[in-house]
């Protein structure tokens, strides 16, 4: 009898590696944009701001390190690697900067984090979630439908914001939070917004994109559903589409946090509890 074990199949990758080196590279040459990631900052620092710690040993994960390494002095600036440069025990802050949605390992990248914290360290990560740029994904995929009868991945999947609050738990950190906002930006058209993307390092990387150039017929027919499909209601002529960042918050578990109660410990039966919240 053979002891041979047959190997599970490789998980399919969702990102190329290559291609986002080369899509943050072309950024850094041209200038990034990097507006998003500002967004992103001011609203992680105002976040922390409520919290009353100060936290001396922070680390960042990102693809785009400018913006943040000036507003954090001293913090270690991590790329997101699949295998991140992190110390376990050496950090008491975790951030991870808008870099999570090209993770074809999140769960991971999450706890490669969580073990680099210290007891009760903090860890925050943004990632664009939810709809963002929905809009673009339908115009692309109807279009190239409509002129040559195929489909490939143009725009990244995002998840939603449920099941990219449950990654915090899988991935060992505990008192897990997210919570989401809406950014609308208004553009002249499909061709702006391209180049918008492209200067922020968020082209098309995704590993079973469409190798060789895209018809120019296609781009022409999905500028025009786009603009039909999302205008921008106070800009006519122009198109409105929206990033959903999605910020996870979790806690390396100490002995020190609140702990949920034992099954059968309460004090008062749950009918007796509803019945009086409602009176």
């Amino acid at each position: 009898m053979s002891d041979h074990v047959p190997s599970r199949p490789a998980a399919p990758r969702l990102t190329d590696p290559r291609a986002l080196a080369r899509n943050r590279a072309r950024a850094d040459r041209i200038g990034a944009q990097d507006w998003l990631h500002r967004i992103a900052l001011t609203e992680i620092q105002d976040r922390l701001a409520e919290i009353n710690r100060r936290f001396t040993r922070p680390a960042i994960v990102t693809g785009m390190p400018a913006p943040w390494a000036g507003a954090f002095p001293g913090a270690r600036i991590v790329a997101d690697d699949p295998v991140l440069d992190l110390a376990p025990g050496g950090h008491d802050l975790v951030i991870h900067a808008l870099a999570l949605h090209w993770a074809d390992d999140p769960v991971g990248q999450i706890a490669q984090a969580a073990r680099a914290l210290v007891p009760d360290g903090l860890f925050i990560a943004v990632l664009p979630g939810g709809r963002t740029l929905a809009p673009l994904r339908d115009a692309l995929a109807q279009a190239e439908i409509e002129i040559t009868g195929g489909l490939s991945p143009r725009v990244l999947p995002f998840g939603e914001i449920r099941d990219l609050g449950g990654l915090l738990a899988r991935g060992g950190l505990a008192l897990p939070v997210a919570d989401q906002f809406t950014q609308n930006v208004s553009y002249a058209g499909l061709l702006p917004l391209a180049r918008d993307l492209r200067a922020m390092g968020e082209g098309n990387a995704l590993a079973h994109r469409l190798r060789r150039p895209t018809r120019r017929a296609v781009l022409l027919r999905a500028a025009a559903i786009l603009d039909e499909i999302a205008p921008d209601p106070q800009e006519p002529g122009r198109i409105r589409v929206g990033f959903d960042l999605v910020f996870l918050t979790g806690w390396a578990p100490a002995d020190s946090q609140p702990k949920p109660l034992r099954p059968g410990s309460a004090k008062m039966p749950l009918a007796r509890a509803l019945s009086q919240r409602t009176r």
